[in-house]
């Protein structure tokens, strides 16, 4: 309540001060607000890009390389001067064309048009000018029709009692009773997870292809082809995922429409593990109603090494994990807090958001002059220079959380780094371990493009086989394969053998078994 203006000294001044913090406390409140408010402004309407800006006094800011990397007891090498002589490097439209089939048209003169025009006598051939282009063969639909003939034996017709009939072998289809072929069934899976292209649109283009197919019945090709071929596959590649000693994981939000006891706006999620440099490239999704920390644990069952994650606390606890945190998220902390400024605080001069900005850009850089160091080499560079970088950055990082507003972008990004310190500096354990998880998040960005076209999946059935759909179709992207043949073959082969262990192995993605006509780059001889 207001005091009255003759009231005692002690109580005005007792609500002056009430108010001051009142003022405080709304001031604070408005920042907040302001910054919420530009860096929405941002994210809807500026770039995406987290790229440091390259003025020269920012970039003596965030890095003396020279400084950094230099060290006094590597001896310079010797040098000697090598002569030598190489034919000249294809250029960029020859390497793009060279492993596309080549159809060639030769231009000849006739016969009777081949005579000289000044002394009558007969030309030869010189030489030849050829021009380059690209035909595109449009898609087509035909159908296929597979006769097998009945043989039965005259004789015993005549005179036995009962007459053998053999009939000839023909390869099993994918789906018995249906019209999909391998390559529908892949086409259809390709254009939709691969090309983003949802299923009502694959419907309106096979009608304009003179085909009347549903996008009821495409589901369902998908569904039955996911579970009776692609799920023993998948469950092949988690086996052998489970054996690698480094995973990353991440997670992304999916709308399904009809899932049990839960209305159709309710968040389900897709989780994404993968494996990491070593080992064949593993992509695995792995569909889950919730955002559950019991999830990673079911799906990790057994599993004992390194998992790369972001700060999200479902990871923790994990038995026999031990967690690295991303720091391409600790640093985009400091870029959105940079951002949310007012563009008359960063005209100034660097701000303090702009110092945690350049620690991280200082272990990044390291992380770049190691990219192709041996793992022994790299833990000894990160001991040696990203440890320092990191002791130095904890102290400020100490010094700002007593200093920066709580809730500001730049507060929040000063506790993001303390509270996950432990991760962020866990890759200081072993040089195969990575600064980031964007190995993760590149592989779980097609589904995320993918997901803005076909927006939600109709039931849980419906996503745990999109789930190994992307499974597979990643992983074959991963190891160089081209998906739609690399499905075209598994449809032809998995119905046609037996599903055990050695069968499998002989089809996997990372395969050396597999027809070179998969690999976008076929094998060289």
């Amino acid at each position: 309540m207001k005091p009255r203006l003759d009231a005692p000294s002690k109580e005005l001044h007792e609500y002056i001060v009430s108010l001051e913090k009142q003022v405080a406390d709304l001031t604070a409140k408005l920042r907040w607000y302001e910054e919420r408010l530009r860096l929405a402004q941002h994210r809807r309407f500026g770039s995406s890009s987290e790229r440091t800006a390259s003025d020269p006094e920012q970039l003596l800011l965030i890095f003396d390389e020279a400084e950094l990397l230099a060290d006094p007891k590597v001896e310079e090498p010797t040098t000697e001067t090598i002569t030598y002589t190489r034919r000249k490097a294809k250029g960029k439209r020859d390497r793009d064309l060279e492993d596309l089939p080549v159809e060639r048209i030769e231009y000849r003169l006739p016969q009777e048009e081949r005579t000289c025009t000044q002394c009558h006598g007969e030309l030869h051939e010189m030489s030849a000018q050829v021009r380059r282009e690209l035909k595109v063969i449009p898609a087509q639909v035909k159908v296929v029709e597979h006769v097998q003939v009945v043989y039965g034996c005259r004789t015993c017709e005549r005179e036995g009692v009962s007459t053998p009939i053999v009939t000839a072998k023909a390869p099993q289809p994918p789906i018995p009773g249906s019209l999909a072929s391998p390559s529908a069934l892949a086409h259809v899976m390709t254009q939709k997870f691969v090309e983003g292209l949802p299923l009502y649109r694959q419907e309106q283009q096979f009608e304009r292809l003179g085909v009347s197919l549903s996008r009821q019945t495409m589901a369902n090709w998908m569904i039955e082809g996911a579970e009776r071929w692609l799920a023993p596959l998948y469950a092949a590649m988690r086996e052998r995922l489970l054996k690698q000693e480094i995973l990353h994981a991440d997670e992304t939000t999916l709308q399904v429409l009809h899932e049990p006891e839960r209305s159709a706006q309710t968040q389900s999620y897709m989780w994404v593990y993968r494996t990491g440099r070593d080992g064949p490239p593993i992509v695995l999704f792995d569909y889950q109603p919730t955002r559950s920390g019991e999830h990673p644990r079911a799906f990790l069952s057994g599993y004992k090494g390194y998992l790369h994650v972001d700060g999200y606390a479902g990871y923790d606890g994990l038995s026999d994990i031990t967690l690295v945190g991303c720091w391409a998220h600790a640093r985009r902390q400091f870029d959105e807090a940079i951002k949310a400024l007012p563009s008359s605080a960063r005209s100034k001069g660097p701000v303090t958001a702009e110092e945690g900005l350049a620690y991280c850009n200082r272990l990044f850089a390291i992380e770049r002059s190691l990219k192709e160091a041996a793992p022994k080499v790299r833990h000894a560079a990160r001991l040696a220079h990203s440890e320092p970088v990191l002791d130095e950055f904890h102290a400020w990082l100490t010094k700002q959380e007593s200093e920066a507003l709580p809730k500001s972008a730049l507060g929040k990004a000063v506790r993001y780094c303390l509270n996950q310190w432990e991760k962020l500096t866990a890759f200081l354990k072993d040089g195969r371990l990575e600064i980031s998880n964007n190995r993760t998040e590149r592989s779980i960005k097609p589904f995320v493009i993918g997901r803005k076209n076909w927006l939600f999946a109709n039931t849980p059935r419906g996503a745990r086989s999109s789930a190994v759909i992307y499974s597979v179709i990643e992983t074959a992207k991963e190891n160089g394969l081209n998906p739609f043949v690399y499905l075209t073959y598994l449809f032809e082969q998995l119905p046609n053998v037996e599903l055990s262990d050695a069968a499998l192995e002989t089809v996997m993605p990372w395969s050396d078994t597999l027809p070179d006509a998969c690999r976008l780059r076929p094998k060289k001889a």
